[in-house]
């Protein structure tokens, strides 16, 4: 039996196991002691793991497609917020309290930079 059943199975064995029940098919004498691995029950079970793959198949898809709508509304609402801003801006101004409600700062709030003056730094005395 497996080590560690909790980790998916590579595609290259399951693809060998079905190759190896095709060929217990073949086989005209196989007649197990034990029955619960009868050709019968083992295609039984390989149904069963194709229709679980199929789900997941399915499952993923639709997962994918709701995180492409997700994502796709996600920016239609950011890209409509942002041009709200630009708006009240336009209608109330750069230095307004509404701009500053919607998380803008208003424009007396930035720093002015101050002007560096051109002088030189002052000459050291007594360096060696």
């Amino acid at each position: 039996m497996a080590k560690d059943e909790t980790r998916r199975m590579n595609r290259q064995i399951i693809s060998d196991d079905v190759d190896s029940l095709a060929a217990l098919r073949d086989i005209e004498k196989y007649n197990p002691s034990d029955t619960e691995y009868t050709v019968a029950k083992l295609d039984a079970l390989r149904t069963a793991m194709q229709a679980a793959q199929d789900g997941e198949a399915r499952a993923e898809a639709a997962l994918k497609s709701a995180r492409d709508n997700a994502n796709a509304t996600e920016w239609e609402f950011h890209n409509a917020i942002l041009r709200a801003k630009e708006l009240v801006i336009g209608q109330f101004g750069k230095d307004s309290d509404e701009v500053q409600a919607v998380g803008l700062k208003k424009k007396s709030e930035y720093k002015t930079h101050a002007r560096n003056s051109k002088t030189e730094p002052a000459p050291t005395v007594g360096a060696t």
